[in-house]
C-alpha cells in the first residue's frame, strides 16, 4: 500500500473526525468512556484543529486511513510543548488500516516538520496505548516521566505519559 501524507482539505474534515472519535470510542481511550465525553466534538472538529495547527491525513487509493495534527512551536493549540517545541496531538488511524505503518508514516511526517522547523518535538499519550509507543519508541522518541500530567481535574487518575524527541 502507497501511503501518501498531506495536509488535510476542507473535505477530509469530516472522514477525518470520524476515524479520530472512532478511534478513541472503540480503543476506550475517552476518560468518561461514551459518546457524551466532551473530548468527543473536539476530536471530531477538524476544522477547529485546521485553523491554528497543521492537519494531516494519511491517505491511499483516495481513501482517508488516518490522521494527526501538528502543532509548531508557540502554536495556540500546544498543551504540552514549551518554547522550542512542536507538539503531536490526536493521532489516530483507522481500524482497517492500522499494522500497515500508517501510524508511524504520520508521526514521521511531524518530525520531519519540526527538523525543517529546528525545533524539538513532544507528545502525550495514554499508558494503554501500546503500539503507539512502540512507534515513538522506534523513531527515537524518549519518556519524560517528570513532565507526565493529569489534564481532566474531574479524574484525577487520568495521567498522561509525556514523550519527546530531541532534535
Amino acid at each position: 500500500m502507497d501511503i501518501v501524507i498531506r495536509r488535510a482539505e476542507p473535505t477530509d474534515y469530516a472522514p477525518l473526525g470520524d476515524i479520530t472519535a472512532r478511534a478513541y470510542l472503540d480503543d476506550g481511550l475517552l476518560v468518561f468512556g461514551d459518546e457524551a465525553d466532551s473530548y468527543l466534538a473536539e476530536l471530531k472538529d477538524v476544522a477547529k484543529r485546521a485553523r491554528t495547527a497543521e492537519v494531516l491525513v494519511a491517505t491511499a487509493d483516495d481513501r482517508i486511513l488516518g490522521g494527526v495534527t501538528y502543532v509548531p512551536s508557540g502554536g495556540p493549540m500546544a498543551e504540552l510543548a514549551r518554547p522550542g517545541e512542536a507538539e503531536i496531538r490526536m493521532l489516530a488511524v483507522s481500524r482497517e488500516a492500522r499494522g500497515r505503518g500508517v501510524g508511524q508514516a504520520l508521526v514521521q511526517a511531524c518530525v520531519d516538520r519540526a527538523a525543517a522547523a529546528g525545533t524539538d518535538i513532544v507528545l502525550c499519550t495514554q499508558p494503554t496505548m501500546r503500539t503507539a509507543h512502540r512507534i515513538y519508541e522506534r523513531l527515537g522518541f524518549t519518556r519524560v516521566p517528570e513532565r507526565d500530567w493529569h489534564p481532566v481535574p474531574e479524574a484525577p487518575d487520568f495521567t498522561l505519559l509525556t514523550y519527546q524527541l530531541t532534535l
